[in-house]
């Protein structure tokens, strides 16, 4: 008997969890900018389809050669996501984790930058129920993907109000001779060179002053871990204060046990999201067009 109800008991436990699921799936869309497919991952949360809610977005960059996919295959996206609702610690919310042959900038190879913000942001919030305003919307990304990150809110801090980068790489002044970024299409010349001054003026200094003299301010979440071989720890460091006067208590930085790799960016992304979601807005009801109420 106390088997039989241990069991059942097990059975409710896994169906509870089966019940707030979310769902991922893989989408393609035209972008004029790049000529050709755009690809991303998405995931919804529990309840999307029927709950008449609009949802804030989360835009999750991968990293210099990686994929749409990463983050669900390789950075458990789906199940920490899914925890983080069930415990309360986030509300529900839509992810969209796009894929760039680029470091989400316009560069040698394609224009990564324009694709994302002209063609790939106005995609989503015509397709899917997110709400198209910059208190609902963030974007977080590791390695390349902080790089991206960076630059996107310090360009345009009016688009996003909070952001995540995990072992950001944005070197100042150069990325040191073991990055990718030395190799990769996005920064090489049409002779193959490195292209030292492209990565300076697209680099996070080059944004810096026109940020800190505008009215937005982009709470960001850094992290890295502490044998990283790009020594990304003091380059976020950096980063760190130089946006700290500006915005002070707004630029945590957690330091994990670790390299420049997925087990520190794992570890990374609950504190991550947790701190995304202390500024954006929870789900409204469809076409509820009341003003936010202001993030503490």
């Amino acid at each position: 008997m106390k088997e039989g109800l241990r069991c059942c008991a097990m059975l409710l436990v896994m169906l509870a969890g089966q019940a707030l699921a979310g769902q991922v799936t893989h989408h393609r869309f035209h972008s004029e900018t790049l000529g050709r497919d755009y690809p991303y991952t998405l995931y919804l949360p529990d309840g999307y389809h029927e709950s008449g809610l609009e949802y804030p977005v989360l835009y999750l960059l991968h990293g210099s050669f990686g994929n749409d996919q990463d983050w669900v295959n390789r950075g458990a996206l789906k199940a920490v996501a899914d925890r983080l609702i069930r415990q309360g610690r986030i509300p529900p919310t839509v992810i969209v984790m796009p894929g760039s042959h680029s470091w989400w900038i316009d560069g040698h190879n394609e224009n990564a930058r324009s694709a994302f913000l002209d063609d790939l942001l106005p995609h989503v919030e015509a397709l899917w129920r997110v709400v198209p305003e910059r208190e609902w919307r963030a974007v977080a990304g590791l390695s390349a993907g902080g790089y991206g990150t960076v630059n996107f809110i310090l360009e345009r801090p009016e688009l996003f109000a909070a952001a995540a980068a995990l072992s950001p790489a944005s070197y100042h002044p150069l990325p040191p001779a073991n990055s990718t970024a030395r190799e990769h299409a996005a920064f090489l010349t049409p002779e193959g060179r490195f292209d030292a001054d492209l990565w300076q003026r697209l680099n996070y200094p080059a944004y810096l002053d026109s940020y800190l003299a505008q009215e937005y301010v982009v709470p960001l979440y850094l992290s890295a871990g502490n044998r990283d071989a790009f020594d990304a720890v003091r380059h976020a460091r950096k980063l760190q204060l130089a946006l700290e006067e500006h915005q002070p208590g707004q630029v945590p930085f957690e330091v994990f046990r670790g390299g420049h790799t997925w087990r520190v960016w794992r570890a990374s992304l609950p504190g991550a999201l947790t701190f995304l979601f202390r500024y954006l807005q929870p789900p409204r009801p469809l076409g509820d067009a009341t003003h936010a109420v202001p993030a503490p």
